[in-house]
């Protein structure tokens, strides 16, 4: 993996986090439980995936740093 690779990799993680848990924070009050299970599994699946990006990005970036 390139180091832009690996370096784009933890910027979209990073922003992922802050998109999703900004969002988490900006959902209003009066809405249907639904609303509220279904946008609160939407971000814990994004959140994970953009854990999950930044790490493989981290790892790249690592690897690509010492070859």
């Amino acid at each position: 993996m390139s180091r832009k690779i690996a370096g784009f990799l933890i910027v979209l993680g990073v922003f992922m986090v802050f998109e999703w848990i900004n969002l988490g924070f900006n959902l209003a009050d009066g809405h249907p439980t639904s609303f509220y299970v279904v946008h609160g599994i939407l971000i814990a699946v994004n959140l994970i995936l953009a854990i999950v990006l930044a790490l493989i990005g981290w790892k790249g970036l690592r690897k690509a740093r010492g070859e």
